[in-house]
């Protein structure tokens, strides 16, 4: 179950990358799902951009762009993370720029194990699964990832 964390244009974050792969196998269990290869890229505003015009034809700035490649029950993507992005969002929101990271971290896990949020209902349930992950990870990062 390789997670791995690459970086474009941008010093990569301060992130405890055992216990979030830790983390991110046990949010996909509770979906009953196994992770297989799951690559994180951070990058800065541009390089999302240059993503996002370039395979999906949006033009706009936007803190995920997952490329899922899952197959049957077992997760499998590519994740590109704008941390331009998750840091004007945490300032938005009036959040912990780590907390908002975090969050987009399992956003995108969360898109491999099947859930949207494209309508307004999706969304909700979205947020929902998010606050739930977080809790999780807050439980594995406080027993230093040993659950």
């Amino acid at each position: 179950m390789p997670v791995f964390y690459e970086t474009v244009n941008i010093e990569p974050p301060k992130i405890k990358r055992r216990i979030i792969s830790h983390w991110i196998k046990n949010i996909a269990g509770s979906f009953e799902k196994k992770v297989g290869d799951i690559t994180y890229i951070f990058c800065d505003d541009e390089e999302i951009l240059r993503i996002n015009e370039l395979y999906l034809k949006h033009n706009y700035y936007t803190d995920i762009i997952t490329f899922d490649y899952s197959e049957n029950n077992r997760i499998s993507g590519d994740l590109f993370i704008s941390l331009d992005t998750v840091n004007t969002n945490a300032e938005t929101y009036k959040v912990d720029y780590e907390e908002e990271l975090l969050r987009v971290i399992i956003h995108g896990v969360l898109h491999l194990c099947g859930l949207k949020d494209k309508l307004p209902k999706e969304e909700k349930e979205m947020r929902i699964q998010e606050d739930k992950a977080l809790m999780v990870y807050k439980q594995i990062n406080s027993s230093g990832g040993n659950e």
